[in-house]
């Protein structure tokens, strides 16, 4: 697949260059490329970055990055079960729990809640750093909803992170699925509440809380734009005749009958 002339491959984290050494140079490269390919497309168009994956993939196998990476692209594009698979493979070869979290939500996209609570409360989450769990926690919220627990999935977001002062990358995402899980309670008020704190929280915008705090408060966004047969006809300058004073001489019924003509038009 293409890749751009300015994308050089030493664009990736130094860790992920460190692991690509022990290819030869020039394979380090050109994987090095596709899993920069992979990390630029994965939000925007998650399908073109699943196809580098593959590429970065079939190249480079048993490198604990590239699984990691396919894992990634496999879970943007919803292929829960492939994604799965990558994870697995990247942590037997690394030893870490870090991708714990993202594990036990490809298994509530395969329609297991049930295991993906049974791995939240396994030893792994505890040695996982305060944004992986967090993340579990995220997960576990989720999987309780799944199986129709709301209360359950409230008092699972519940916690010291959700009401610290401290802004943290994830305190947005918690505190967006914990107003979520109240309204899903009918508990309108409290949840209104929150969605004002995802907002203050949220610097770069990347939930829907104001919109959802607009539904709230009844204000309804209209597409001006949304009829396109009903576009009103500009309205036109008046002519040259309509303005001019009617001047005072032996042609004024003349005068008068012209204006009324140039009333007339369209």
């Amino acid at each position: 697949m293409p890749i751009p002339e300015d994308v050089t491959g030493r664009e990736i984290d130094k860790d992920v260059q460190q692991e690509l050494q022990s290819l030869p140079k020039g394979l380090a490269e050109e994987v090095a490329k596709n899993l920069v390919m992979v990390a630029n497309l994965i939000d925007d168009d998650p399908e073109q970055a699943y196809a580098y994956s593959r590429i970065a993939l079939r190249l480079a196998s048993r490198v604990a990055a590239v699984r990691e990476a396919a894992g990634f692209a496999a879970y943007a594009t919803q292929k829960y079960s492939e994604a799965l698979a990558e994870f697995r493979a990247a942590r037997r070869m690394t030893g870490s729990v870090e991708l714990w979290p993202v594990m036990a939500d490809c298994e509530r996209g395969l329609g297991r809640p049930e295991k993906a609570l049974d791995m939240a409360g396994a030893p792994e989450v505890q040695k996982l750093d305060k944004p992986g769990q967090v993340e579990m926690r995220l997960v576990a919220a989720g999987a309780r909803r799944d199986l129709g627990q709301i209360d359950a999935a409230i008092v699972t977001l519940q916690g010291p992170e959700l009401g610290s002062n401290s802004v943290q990358p994830w305190t947005a995402r918690l505190r967006y699925a914990y107003a979520d899980a109240l309204l899903a309670a009918g508990r309108e008020d409290e949840s209104r509440e929150w969605f004002a704190k995802v907002i203050e929280s949220d610097k770069d915008g990347s939930t829907d809380a104001s919109d959802r705090l607009a539904e709230l408060d009844g204000v309804e966004f209209v597409d001006v734009l949304q009829d396109d047969d009903t576009v009103a006809a500009p309205v036109s300058e008046p002519e040259v005749d309509d303005v001019t004073p009617v001047q005072e001489d032996e042609d004024d019924e003349d005068d008068e009958e012209d204006e009324a003509g140039d009333d007339g038009k369209v």
